[in-house]
């Protein structure tokens, strides 16, 4: 009889920890002095597959340094859903890596999560003399903390990665 009772109990289902799904990244670089704001702007509002993204990357100006911000959206909600909001809420399971090939830019993280361990939400960039290459954003997702600050070694899940061609001018 036991054997019966416990085969027929019934268990809770077990929720996974969805993805937030991410159609737009927005990278807000201000220069430091005289110069033009840069939004480098990716946005996907029908997801993988489809139509390819819309992507903005203007030039940076040569030997400038700029503030950057960068917003996480989910434009196919009314209003747009801020994930950067749980980014920065949960930033001890985040890290925003910046991979740059053969772009000759500097960017440094301006912010931290509860352990100073790096987010990346804020970052000073700065830019040399003129140049062109990629620039890799990737939002990672339970990293390991502390890292050496590449993508390879924190592991973890890619939430989104984007990549914008950059010329600095």
């Amino acid at each position: 009889m036991a054997v019966v009772f416990s085969a027929c109990k019934k268990e809770d289902p077990i929720i996974p920890n969805e993805e937030e799904l991410i159609t737009t990244v927005i990278y807000r670089l201000e220069p430091l002095g005289t110069g033009d704001v840069v939004e480098l702007k990716f946005q996907d509002l029908d997801g993988d597959g489809g139509n390819p993204p819309v992507i903005t990357n203007p030039p940076l100006q040569a030997n400038m340094t700029y503030q950057g911000s960068i917003k996480f959206l989910n434009e196919l909600e009314d209003p747009a859903e801020d994930i950067t909001e749980e980014v920065e809420a949960e930033g001890l399971e985040h890290q925003i890596f910046y991979v740059v090939d053969p772009l000759k830019v500097d960017i440094q993280y301006v912010d931290q999560d509860l352990d100073n361990n790096p987010l990346g939400i804020l970052t000073s960039l700065s830019t040399g003399a003129a140049t062109t290459g990629d620039l890799t954003i990737i939002l990672r997702h339970e990293p390991k903390k502390p890292n050496d600050g590449t993508p390879e070694d924190a592991g973890g899940e890619t939430d989104i990665e984007v990549t914008f061609q950059l010329t600095v001018q």
